[in-house]
Formats: C-alpha cells, sequence, structure tokens
C-alpha cells in the first residue's frame, strides 16, 4: 500500500492542477465562454437585464427638455437644438463634474494655510503588577483626553505652490469647460446645418423627378402625333429613372443626416423630432474682421489655449512645490490634556508648547531629481501651450478662408440657379414648340438639378463656415451666436 500511494501521489497532483488550471464553464448558472473558436458568446438573460438597467440610468440623467419645447418637438429652431444638445450631451456634463472636483482640490489647498485642531481620547482598564508578591495587584481605569494645535509656520513656499497649482488647475477646468460648451455648441450647428442640407437635396430632388415627369409626358406627346421618335421618349424615360434614383438616394441621406442631430441632441435616433423646414435665401454678409484680428482674438479669447497657459503655469507652481522639498520647514504645536482616573494619584493635566524644525538632509538624491522632473514637465506645459497657439491660428486661418470661399460660392451658386432655371424654360419651350431636341432638354434639366443642389449645399456651407470659424477664435456663443462682425452686401475681396 505505500508503494501503491507513491506511484499515484505524482498523477494525483497532476489531475488536480489541471482542474485547478482548466477555466469554469458555467459562471452565476451561465455559460463562461463561448462554445467554440466559431460560436459567439450566448449572452445571458442577466446582461441583457443589466444592459436595459443602464439604458434606464443614462435616460434619467439626461436633462428634461423646457415645456415649451416639448410643445414644438415637430419643428425644433437652431435655438432649441443647441439648448437640447448642451442639456444631454455627456461631454459637457464631464467637463462640469472635472471643474467642480478641481474646485473642491483648491479648497483643500487653501485650507493647508490654516492650523490644525485635533481632539484625541485614550484609555481604559488596567492593573499594575507589581515584583514584590506581598503587594496586592491593583486595578484602574484611566482615560486621558488631549487637545493638540499644529501649525506649519514656514515652508520656503510648498503651500504657496500647492495651492497656486491648485487654483491653476480650477482655472484648467473651467476654461476646457468652456471649450467643451463651444465644442458641442458646434456638434449641434452642424448636425443641423446637414439636417437643413439634406432636407433641401430631399425636396430639390422631387422637384427634378417632377420635371423629368413633365418631360416624358411632352415627348410621349409628341410620339402620339408622330412630331418625335421613340429615342425621344427613351431618352425622357432614362431621365426619368435616374432622377428617382437621385430621390431615393437624398430620401436615404436625409434619413442618416436626422441619425446625426439625434445623436447630437443626445436623443435616440428613434425619438419623435423634426426641425422647422429653412429655404429662406442665405443672407450674403462679408466678414468685416480680418484674418490677423481673428487671430489675435483667438489667442486672446479662445478656451482651449488659455486652459494650455493655466496648465502652463500649475506646471511652474508644481516645480515650486518639489523645490521647497529640499529647503526646512517651521512648525509650532500646543496641546492640552487632561486625565481622569478611578485612582486620584492618577488624575491630573498636561500643558505644551513645542516649535519644530525640519531640516531634509539626504534622500539619496531623490528630491533633486524631483525638482529637476518637475522642471521639465512645466517645461514641456509650456511648449503644448505655445503649441496650441499656433495649432489655433492655423485653425483661424483655414477655417477664415473656407468662409470666404463660401461667401462667394453663395453668388456664384444663385447665379447659376437662375441661369439653369431660364435655360430649362426656354430649352422646355423650344421642345413643345418643336424647334428644340429632346438631348437639348434633357441636358438643360440635368443643369437645373445640379445647381438647385449646389444653391442649397453654398447656402448651409456659408452657415456651417461661419460658426466653425466662431469656434476657432474662441467666440461661438452659447446660443450659437458666432459674435463676429459682418457686414450686408455681395463679397468682394477678402480683407
Amino acid at each position: 500500500m505505500p508503494a501503491l500511494r507513491s506511484t499515484h501521489a505524482p498523477l494525483c497532483a497532476v489531475l488536480l492542477a489541471a482542474l485547478a488550471c482548466s477555466p469554469p464553464h458555467r459562471v452565476g448558472g451561465y455559460a463562461a465562454t463561448a462554445p467554440s473558436p466559431s460560436e459567439p458568446w450566448p449572452v445571458s438573460p442577466r446582461q441583457r437585464a443589466q444592459a436595459d438597467s443602464t439604458t434606464a440610468r443614462m435616460a434619467r440623467r439626461m436633462a428634461p427638455a423646457p415645456n415649451d419645447v416639448k410643445a414644438r418637438a415637430g419643428a425644433l429652431t437652431l435655438a432649441d437644438v443647441i439648448d437640447l444638445a448642451l442639456g444631454n450631451n455627456p461631454q459637457t456634463r464631464v467637463s462640469w463634474a472635472q471643474s467642480r472636483a478641481a474646485a473642491a482640490a483648491y479648497a483643500s489647498a487653501r485650507g493647508r494655510w490654516m492650523p490644525t485642531l485635533q481632539a484625541d481620547a485614550t484609555g481604559g482598564p488596567a492593573r499594575a503588577i507589581s515584583s514584590n508578591p506581598a503587594r496586592v495587584p491593583s486595578d484602574r481605569t484611566t482615560v486621558t483626553a488631549t487637545l493638540s494645535l499644529q501649525y506649519l509656520l514656514f515652508d520656503f513656499g510648498a503651500r504657496g505652490g500647492a495651492m497656486g497649482a491648485a487654483r491653476e488647475a480650477l482655472l484648467a477646468a473651467d476654461l476646457t469647460h468652456n471649450s467643451t460648451v463651444q465644442g458641442v455648441v458646434l456638434q449641434a450647428e452642424a448636425a443641423y446645418f446637414g439636417y437643413q442640407a439634406s432636407h433641401g437635396l430631399r425636396d430639390a430632388s422631387r422637384q427634378s423627378v417632377a420635371t423629368a415627369q413633365a418631360n416624358l409626358a411632352a415627348a410621349e406627346r409628341r410620339h402620339d402625333v408622330g412630331l418625335a421618335t421613340i429615342a425621344d421618349v427613351l431618352q425622357a424615360r432614362t431621365a426619368l429613372a435616374q432622377s428617382q434614383l437621385a430621390s431615393q438616394s437624398a430620401e436615404g441621406n436625409l434619413q442618416v443626416a436626422r441619425a446625426q442631430l439625434a445623436l447630437a441632441l443626445g436623443v435616440p435616433a428613434n425619438a419623435p423630432f423634426d426641425v422647422v423646414a429653412d429655404s429662406g435665401a442665405t443672407p450674403v454678409a462679408v466678414l468685416a474682421e480680418n484674418v490677423d484680428s481673428l487671430i489675435a482674438r483667438s489667442a486672446r479669447e479662445r478656451p482651449d489655449v488659455m486652459a494650455a497657459r493655466a496648465v502652463a503655469r500649475q506646471g511652474a507652481q508644481q516645480a515650486r512645490v518639489a523645490q521647497s522639498a529640499l529647503l526646512p520647514s517651521v512648525t509650532m504645536g500646543a496641546n492640552r490634556g487632561q486625565a481622569f482616573s478611578n485612582n486620584s494619584a492618577l488624575e491630573g493635566g498636561t500643558y505644551a508648547l513645542t516649535f519644530g524644525l525640519t531640516m531634509p538632509l539626504f534622500s539619496g538624491l531623490s528630491r533633486e531629481s524631483d525638482v529637476a522632473a518637475a522642471r521639465e514637465n512645466a517645461a514641456a506645459a509650456a511648449a503644448r501651450a505655445d503649441q496650441s497657439t499656433l495649432t489655433a491660428a492655423a485653425q483661424v486661418w483655414t477655417s477664415y478662408w473656407l468662409l470666404q470661399t463660401a461667401t462667394q460660392r453663395v453668388t456664384t451658386s444663385a447665379e447659376l440657379l437662375a441661369s439653369a432655371t431660364r435655360s430649362e424654360e426656354v430649352a422646355r419651350g423650344r421642345y413643345a414648340e418643336g424647334v428644340g431636341s429632346i438631348l437639348d432638354l434633357l441636358t438643360a434639366q440635368s443643369a437645373l438639378a445640379d445647381a438647385r443642389a449646389q444653391a442649397i449645399l453654398s447656402r448651409w456651407t456659408w452657415y456651417a463656415a461661419l460658426a466653425q470659424l466662431a469656434r476657432d477664435a474662441g467666440v461661438l456663443g452659447t446660443h450659437g451666436e458666432p459674435n463676429l462682425t459682418l457686414t450686408p452686401g455681395a463679397p468682394g475681396k477678402p480683407r
């Protein structure tokens, strides 16, 4: 039997190890993994319930829409879209919570300038045992209450640096929140303008279908009376089919744009909402500010640039804190204590006033290395602030010229639409009178459809470019106002 145990002992150890290393087949009553590499893991009802619970919590966190906005959910204005986006977008909640946390951290750093007051109470039953066997052990109960006061008199800038760093961190968090708000406003405006453009393109495609149907009817009438060949009818039918395909694509693009707008609003894509149809003419306006002044405004007013500078100043304060660790600190303390006991000989009060000097002597050069690291981090933060200024200038330059181009395209597309409309009317009249060809009519129809699309895109591209420039300059308002100086009139030479 002993030999048998020694033979099977290693085998048992191997089996136990294999069982311990093998993954579990079931976890909480559900499959732990997928049954095979080629099959998906079966999602348990518990996981689905957790997902439903998460979705419900997210819906509860969303800001409720104002009653007046709910009443016109089917005809939202741009201001309504921005209000809903700011209330529902998680990005603003994140940046707001971070700024509040930074405010609490600043309050904590400022509190280090105050003295600390602490109360302690210790004690309990005890027995004094003497080495003299003739003495009877005495039992006693003693409680000592102490009130201690501590104050740091001088630390060569550690507290001031910590409070300065916390203050700059708070400013950076607040400015980052402002930048986040501007980003959400720009996202909402871009989605709104994109949806309006898709809506206009869908309507224009329907007009093109109606025009193609009228052209087909004219071709069929001429063919019936022998004034046109079957080729005219076939060409008109082809043009109609192409217009219908374009209209169907425009309808699909409209639904895609609606999903992007819902995402910006922070609501499900299948939520019942719509915006006010806006197909009016774009007010042609020229930017009265030159690009140099806008770049200067971005360096002065753009929140993310100002936040980068605050972070750079925070790094300088942190270097100050690291430097103070190499220097001594002076403290003062005072305490008042009172002992209570069932033995009067053990009762009494204590008083103390203390002064302390702490002098760092040697720490394996770790403090010196901390100072070097803090200085280099401050230099890196300053370089990042410079880079953010350069990036902002490049973005303002780009968006400025995009707006100039968009402004010119508005006028050009309006002239193109007027010319294409007149050309299509002339071609349709000539074909009806029998002096024009179907090819001329279809060419004019195609040019008119393209001109309509260009006019719509130019209109909403101008609005989007204006909003982008306002955001890049750091002056985009919380209601979508660009806060840029515009003058009415036809676009001319850029300033």
